[in-house]
């Protein structure tokens, strides 16, 4: 079994060789071609895709507009920045707090 990464949470970028192939836009047109009744075989081969990223990318942006998509983007990377924000805060708490009862013992009180 191999060690390669499988998955990233962070976007992998061109230095690594790992970059994102379709864009939201590509992904929604072949998910509008398919609507359209081109076979699932076929659109795959033309397009160089598996099946599996079809199915995953139907379930995350079936149904959305191209607006919709980079709407859903933006959130995402707004929320990853806010987790981002909250984990600093509540580590600075713990520091905070530790300080603190670090400085309480060491005037003698109890």
């Amino acid at each position: 079994m191999s060690s390669r990464l499988l998955w990233s949470p962070i976007p992998l970028s061109k230095e690594t060789g790992h970059e994102k192939r379709y864009s939201e836009e590509q992904i929604i047109g072949f998910l509008r071609e398919a609507e359209a009744g081109i076979p699932l075989k076929e659109l795959c081969r033309l397009h160089g895709l598996s099946e599996a990223s079809f199915y995953l990318w139907r379930n995350k942006f079936g149904g959305m507009s191209v607006s919709d998509a980079k709407r859903l983007k933006e959130l995402e990377a707004e929320n990853a920045r806010l987790k981002c924000m909250l984990a600093n805060a509540l580590l600075e708490n713990e520091i905070t707090k530790k300080r603190c009862k670090k400085s309480g013992s060491r005037t003698g009180k109890t």
